[in-house]
Formats: structure tokens, C-alpha cells, sequence
């Protein structure tokens, strides 16, 4: 087959300009005769066949996997259901690996490609609450909510229910390990039966509720950006929820502001950052620093397939190099830093992630908080088309893939993070003490800043109550919540 990624560079930034919520050649949603079924599974294999970063090691991905065409479209009439096909495609994934011997944990498919564009880019059906789900205790099924913030112009900023607001039951309903996404996720509304911490520090109903609704919502990633002054420091202390591309120039803008205000220190908040565009990463980290303009930030390796013959000007595109210049040729604020502080919880993952391994090659890169998740893979969207693009896609279906395409290193080919990147001053968040959002005596910028400062100051309790085990959080419910993508690449 031809080379994928030849095509690929060519067609790539006009096949996300088309991307549109009012896309005109939209299909209802239907049900698929065998014929049409045959054509999309059909689509399924050929895309992971050509792009997929694993194709070596799925044997039915192999391309002499079948002697004729007959073999061929006996295997794919095998499979009702194009989501299953995809499954069975795919290198242990963690649907069928849940126990931590997963190795594609973050490949997917939708049957509405126009839905994965708008989440792509923060555009989602949503209450207006980013909360994590722990279990209730080790052993049990039950789950409790807790609110890490809220997302404003929602209907959640205007009700009575803020960061740090536990819930148990929706619509009166226990959450569970079983039920949590019919219960948040299938209805357009819902009921949070609220709860707290009792004096001996077990979860109890408190009798109140909060009624939410969702609609559709585009996220600013920017949630807080201040200064701080401290001492003889300046401290820039920045929250930025999701790499959007679409906010790019606002993220520039934003360092704008913290230049303007003399800013001699950062700290990147990142906790609850689960990823999104590799370009918009790679700004962020030129505005963090500023002297690296032209050297490499990130590289990319793809599959045997696709990197196989490729010259040493193809190999080249396959880098992004700081900048300093925004996608709109705008000048970039950067701050010059050779320092910078960035918070991390166990929900911080891909593009965030990036960011904090392509710096380390170039400045001191002081992590706060706890691991992160082990996202060093990505992906792009693969439509069904000749080209794989969005270019004369075709018109009978709109299914699309988001399948890891692609393994990300920094400048010194380091990229092997997949147990998370450790912080370098440990320290769990504990719901019980969470603290506003860019205050300085939140627990969790309050290291930061006595790190910067030297100071040990006023010791913020964070120990309070019981750590609650993970179990999963908003973002990444929504699958593209812990995205690394490309848009579009650099012609080869």
C-alpha cells in the first residue's frame, strides 16, 4: 500500500478546516444493512492496517493475514457490530485488559465523527462540573463524587454547588462501579444527592441535592491566571484545563498578562489537564521559555509501515520545534524562564505530560503533586476515505477512529513514561483539604510557591480524612479527555 503519511501531510490542515458542527454532509443516525456494515468494517481494518501504532503485533492486521478477498470479507461478515471488529484490532486493549496489563489504553471509535470534532476542541454536552469518582472504601463498589471545579457560563456556575462538594447518589440512585455512566452520562439531566465528611471521617448523606442540566458547552482552558507576589517574587500561577487549539491565541494572551505583571516565576497547573494538541503543547512550552526557538521540542515515531523508506526530510517533519509565532503568525509572550513549577495529580496525562518531558532537556522542570498518568502516545483522526482524511470522505456513514497512531520522545529520545511521570516533590490531594484554586494557601500551590520562595511558611494541612482511591473523573469518561493529537502536520 502507498505510504499513508505521504498523503497524509498533504491533506491534513484542509480536513480539519472543514471540521463543523453544521457539517452538511451529515447522516441521520440509522441502522446499518450487512452491505453497509461490510463497507465500515471494511474502513476499520484497512485504516489500523496502514496507520496503527501497533499493526506488527495484531496478526490480523498483518497484510498477507488473508489469501483472498473471499477470506477477507468473511472475516469482516463476521462482526455485526463495527465497534467489536475495532476491539478485536486492537494490541490488548484495556477493555479486555483491566487489570493493568493493558497496552493500548486509549485507542476509540464513534459512530458520529462530527461529535468526536466538537469534543476534539472542548465542545461537550456538559453540566458544567469536572468531578473525580473514587471508591467509597477499598473493597466496595460504592462511589463517591467529589467536584474539582467549575467550569463558568454553565448551568452548574449558576447553582449552589462548588470544588470540594461530594455526591453519592444521583437521582437518589448509590452510585457504582456498574451504574455511574448510565447514571451521568445518559440522561441530559440529573439530581446530585449531596454528602460530607462526619466527625469520624466516613461519607454521609447531608440532605442536600443540586439539580443539573446539561448543554453544550465550549470550555476556556485558561481557569485562573494571576499573579502572586511573594517576597521579592512575582509568581505566575496559571491553571490551564485542556490543550484546544481554538484558545491558543487566548493562552497567549494570557502571557501577555503575566509578562506585563513582571512575572519572575511560574507555576503551571496542570492537576487536572488530561491533554489535547501536540501543537498547542508545543506553544505553551515555547511561552514558558522563549531562548530554544528552532530546536526540537518533541519527535514523533509512527509504525514500521509508515516509517520505513521515509528520507531524512520526511523524518524531519516529524519534529515540532519551539516557536515564536502562534498558528495566526501572532509574536509569542514568552517569559524566558529557566524554571518553571508545574502541578500534577494522577489525572494529568498526554499533551500535559509532554509538555513537562520536552522541557526537561532545556530548563528545570520542578513537578508538585503525584504521578502522572503514562500517556506517551498519540493519535490523529482517521476518517473513511482514500486518504484517510476527512477529504471526499464517505458520505453513507459517519464513523471515525481515533486509534494511537504514533509514540512521542523529547529532543534526547526519551519517551518512556508509561508508569507516569514522577514528581519531584510528592504530595496526594486530599479532598477533605482541597483549598480554592489559585490561592496561596491552597496546599498543593502552596508548596510551589515555598519552593520558589525558600520558605517553609505556615505548614497547610493536607492529611486530613482518608485518601480516597481513584477510580476514574469526568474527563476521562469522555475518552478525548486524556487525547494527544495532531491536526495538521508538516508537509514532507
Amino acid at each position: 500500500m502507498k505510504n499513508i503519511l505521504r498523503s497524509l501531510v498533504y491533506f491534513f490542515l484542509v480536513a480539519f478546516s472543514l471540521q463543523s458542527c453544521d457539517d452538511k454532509d451529515d447522516v441521520d443516525k440509522q441502522t446499518y444493512s450487512a452491505l453497509q456494515k461490510l463497507e465500515i468494517n471494511n474502513f476499520i481494518w484497512t485504516g489500523l492496517n496502514e496507520v496503527y501504532l501497533w499493526q506488527d503485533d495484531v496478526p490480523d492486521l498483518a497484510d498477507n493475514r488473508f489469501a483472498s478477498q473471499e477470506d477477507f470479507d468473511s472475516f469482516l461478515k463476521g462482526y455485526s457490530k463495527p465497534e467489536d471488529l475495532f476491539e478485536d484490532l486492537l494490541n490488548k486493549p484495556e477493555s479486555k485488559y483491566p487489570n493493568g496489563d493493558a497496552i493500548d489504553r486509549f485507542s476509540w471509535i464513534v459512530d458520529d465523527y462530527t461529535v468526536l470534532e466538537q469534543e476534539l476542541n472542548g465542545i461537550t454536552k456538559n453540566p458544567g462540573i469536572d468531578f473525580r469518582l473514587s471508591y467509597i472504601e477499598k473493597g466496595s463498589d460504592n462511589l463517591v463524587g467529589y467536584i474539582r471545579y467549575i467550569i463558568p457560563n454553565s448551568d452548574a456556575s449558576k447553582k449552589d454547588i462548588k470544588r470540594g462538594d461530594l455526591f453519592t447518589k444521583v437521582n437518589g440512585t448509590q452510585l457504582t462501579v456498574s451504574n455511574y455512566e448510565k447514571l451521568l452520562l445518559d440522561s441530559d439531566s440529573y439530581t446530585l444527592n449531596l454528602a460530607e465528611f462526619n466527625s469520624n471521617g466516613a461519607i454521609v448523606s447531608n440532605g442536600k441535592s443540586v439539580a443539573l442540566t446539561k448543554t453544550i458547552l465550549e470550555e476556556n482552558p485558561i481557569l485562573v491566571n494571576k499573579v502572586i507576589t511573594s517576597g521579592s517574587h512575582k509568581i505566575g500561577y496559571l491553571m490551564y484545563n485542556g490543550f484546544y487549539a481554538e484558545y491558543d491565541d487566548e493562552l497567549n494572551q494570557a502571557f501577555a498578562q503575566l509578562k506585563t505583571g513582571g512575572v519572575t516565576d511560574l507555576v503551571l497547573d496542570l492537576r487536572y489537564n488530561g491533554g489535547g494538541s501536540v501543537r498547542s503543547a508545543t506553544l505553551l512550552a515555547s511561552m514558558i521559555t522563549g531562548q530554544f526557538n528552532g530546536q526540537v521540542f518533541s519527535k514523533r515515531q509512527y509504525n514500521t509501515k509508515q516509517m520505513t523508506g521515509l528520507t531524512s526530510d520526511e523524518l524531519e517533519s516529524l519534529n515540532e520545534r519551539f516557536t515564536d509565532k502562534t498558528n495566526s503568525e501572532a509574536t509569542l509572550n514568552s517569559l524566558n524562564l529557566n524554571t518553571v513549577y508545574i502541578i500534577t495529580t494522577e489525572s494529568t496525562a498526554s499533551a500535559s505530560e509532554l509538555v513537562i518531558n520536552g522541557l526537561k532537556p532545556y530548563i528545570n522542570v520542578v513537578q508538585i503533586g503525584e504521578t502522572t498518568v503514562g500517556k506517551n502516545v498519540g493519535s490523529f483522526t482517521v476518517y473513511d476515505s482514500e486518504t484517510l482524511t476527512k477529504i471526499k470522505v464517505n458520505p453513507t456513514h459517519k464513523y471515525a477512529m481515533q486509534p494511537l497512531v504514533f509514540k512521542i520522545t523529547n529532543a534526547q529520545n526519551f519517551g518512556d513514561y508509561t508508569s507516569g511521570l514522577t514528581p519531584t516533590f510528592a504530595q496526594e490531594e486530599y479532598v477533605s483539604s482541597y483549598g480554592i484554586l489559585g490561592n496561596a494557601s491552597e496546599p498543593l500551590l502552596n508548596i510551589a510557591i515555598s519552593k520558589i520562595t525558600g520558605s517553609t511558611g505556615k505548614r497547610i494541612q493536607t492529611e486530613k480524612g482518608q485518601r480516597l482511591p481513584y477510580f476514574t473523573d469526568s474527563k476521562a469518561m469522555r475518552r478525548f479527555g486524556r487525547e494527544m493529537f495532531i491536526e495538521s502536520p508538516k508537509e514532507f
